[in-house]
């Protein structure tokens, strides 16, 4: 194929997607504030944002960073086996281990590359992966890049996950992984009766935490700490992007597997570490997240009163306790064109489309933020009664 042709093929497939309303195009933000973002000058109320806690504007998080960047400098100058795993990191990872209540922590440089490199290290040929239906992409490719062997249980679905264990004898391992906090539904996976199978066939669990791990549970340790299970049969991932405001990683768990990931994991051997500002500012948000319970009841107070009231104006709003609320459309042009309409009257929540969700079940996806004000959340309600009465 020559270069005009391969132009070309670029060319169709970006016009079928703009013919079915699936064409992305990324928005720009001019500045972040407290629960609001600016865009094209106008200051908008911010309802896609992962950053639960308002934590990146907390101004000790970012004293903190500041102070390690005049100390630090910029970045971390090598890998964490070579010259970058500095001293900060020790802190951070023990306090992870301490709210995960496990033996040790290893921090990677993204979420999804601690599932990419716990995944394809620990799963071998010869064993059996059991993947949730609705897992993040990151699970998904981790689980592709293994030599072990995989079948997907149906969402939340103990029954099949039952029959899919019973029916695989031969494999030298099993392991069962699952978000915790599904990204685009909200729902929390059945971790106690996931880890009752688990015991039952001798199978090991990882969980991805990427959006419990700082909002959910009593001391924000995720959902594990909101199950009340401790157990050595599972693995924690989650993520320092989100709640924690920051960019990171982690694998949490018994020491000799983070001994084995510090010596075999691919993705984390090979891979520069963070910035020591951003270690440092997480490091400060978590100590936040475990002392200022406030902020997390804050949070879901929003998410509650938004869920209650809008499923009141007629929308398609699934019953949770997260967070994370998907108003379900189903078309994508129509949710398209809700979310446009939204933006108009101030209201950033934009069209989640497939693939990221399955066909049919276009929506937005609304994550309300802890600094947000009851006046912020209840103009959002009223810009979602408008766009019904239009």
């Amino acid at each position: 194929m020559n270069l005009e042709n391969l132009f070309q093929s670029w060319e169709k497939q970006l016009s079928i997607l703009d013919g079915d309303d699936l064409l992305r195009r990324l928005p720009e933000i001019e500045s972040v504030a407290t629960g609001k973002i600016k865009m094209n000058g106008r200051e908008i109320i911010q309802l896609a944002s992962n950053n639960y806690l308002g934590l990146n504007i907390e101004t000790t998080v970012i004293a903190a960073g500041q102070r390690a960047l005049s100390e630090y400098g910029t970045g971390a100058s090598g890998s964490r086996l070579l010259s970058g795993n500095l001293n900060l990191y020790q802190k951070l990872e023990d306090q992870i281990s301490g709210l995960k209540q496990t033996e040790a922590t290893l921090v990677f440089s993204t979420g999804y590359q601690a599932n990419l490199g716990l995944i394809s290290t620990l799963c071998q040929p010869g064993d059996l992966i059991l993947s949730d239906a609705l897992n993040h992409a990151s699970i998904i490719d981790g689980c592709r890049l293994s030599k072990a062997n995989r079948q997907i249980y149906r969402h939340c679905d103990l029954e099949h996950l039952s029959h899919q264990l019973s029916e695989i004898t031969s494999s030298s391992r099993r392991w069962i992984i699952t978000d915790g906090v599904f990204s685009m539904d909200g729902d929390i996976a059945p971790l106690p009766e996931i880890l009752e199978l688990a015991h039952q066939w001798n199978a090991y669990v990882i969980v991805d935490d990427a959006h419990g791990f700082g909002v959910l549970g009593p001391d924000g340790g995720g959902v594990t700490s909101h199950f009340g299970i401790e157990d050595d049969r599972i693995i924690h991932v989650g993520t320092l992007s989100k709640a924690v405001a920051g960019l990171g990683g982690y694998v949490s768990g018994k020491r000799i597997m983070i001994d084995l990931l510090i010596n075999r994991c691919r993705p984390f051997i090979f891979t520069t570490g963070l910035p020591p500002s951003v270690i440092a500012a997480a490091t400060e948000a978590i100590e936040l997240i475990m002392t200022q319970p406030g902020r997390r009841q804050r949070l879901l107070d929003h998410a509650d009163y938004l869920r209650v009231q809008l499923r009141q104006l007629g929308f398609s709003v699934p019953f949770g306790e997260t967070q994370i609320l998907p108003v379900i459309i189903g078309n994508s042009f129509q949710t398209k064109q809700l979310a446009n309409q939204l933006l108009e009257l101030g209201v950033f929540a934009p069209a989640i489309r497939p693939p990221t969700v399955p066909p049919n079940t276009a929506r937005l996806r609304l994550c309300p933020i802890a600094t947000h004000t009851q006046h912020e959340i209840k103009l959002v309600v009223e810009a979602f009664a408008t766009c019904l009465e239009k």
